[in-house]
């Protein structure tokens, strides 16, 4: 299946949006709440896979859907698609800060392999899979875990990260990368965990024992504020039931909570 042909613009800076222009009878498929906003042409439908199943039928769609979900993403992609005939635009962003990274699969030899979060949408046509890694190791110490997304097809697909996003071209070269600032990576690339510190600096030093190396001759995308670590933080400063607040500015927070009736 060819996929659809879409027009698209980014929209802002640190907290981005992508804009889809859709030509009579295109489709889009989105992760469940990505939309933003859309035209009054535009359609859409909750349907159980990406619609690249095209046999198998229900049960089909079903064992993908499943797959989907040992990802921890949901069950039902969402499917917008302009009856109009006129252009339609149908926009969509990110939970969380960051960027959204444009790319077309077909420079990219048709595959892309990427964090089980990190997909936002793509053009109806393409496949969205899940990939097993291949070593007992990276399982238990990768972050991602055993799995991982695999998107395939011919057409655009719009992956989101936190931060800052910097794009690696490696030759035959070898990279260390935090588990958690990895967002994805092309085909050429071999991913595994290797542990490089000692238990004193994983007890101390703040950047643990295990990190993930990426080898071959490809394209790797690090981001440089994985959600994992701005929820951490959140959650370190946040108040607790009952108990005082850590911060800056404890002193006006204090009186502040006074004022606010706390």
């Amino acid at each position: 299946m060819r996929a659809h042909e879409i027009d698209y613009k980014i929209l802002g800076d640190d907290m981005q949006v992508v804009e889809i222009t859709l030509d009579n009878g295109e489709t889009i498929i989105a992760e469940a709440g990505a939309m933003n906003w859309m035209d009054e042409g535009i359609r859409y439908e909750s349907k159980l896979g990406d619609g690249s199943q095209t046999e198998g039928g229900l049960a089909g769609k079903l064992f993908q859907s499943a797959k989907r979900a040992m990802t921890g993403e949901s069950l039902f992609l969402t499917h917008f698609t302009n009856n109009s005939v006129k252009r339609q635009t149908v926009a969509f962003a990110a939970p969380y800060p960051g960027k959204i990274i444009p790319i077309n699969l077909n420079e990219v030899n048709n595959s892309i392999t990427c964090q089980k979060d990190a997909y936002l949408c793509s053009a109806f046509g393409t496949k969205i899979d899940i990939t097993f890694t291949k070593r007992l190791g990276t399982g238990f110490f990768g972050g991602e875990g055993f799995i991982l997304q695999k998107i395939t097809g011919d057409g655009m697909v719009f992956l989101h990260a936190g931060g800052t996003v910097v794009t690696k071209q490696l030759n035959n070269e070898k990279l260390l990368v935090d588990t958690g600032c990895l967002v994805g990576f092309t085909s050429g690339i071999d991913y595994n965990i290797e542990m490089v510190g000692s238990m004193k600096s994983m007890l101390f030093g703040g950047e643990g024992i295990f990190l993930a190396t990426l080898t071959g001759t490809g394209t790797v995308m690090l981001q440089s504020l994985p959600f994992s670590r701005l929820a951490d933080r959140i959650i370190k400063h946040a108040p607790v039931a009952g108990g005082s607040r850590k911060g800056e500015g404890s002193i006006l927070g204090g009186l502040g909570d006074l004022i606010g009736g706390k």
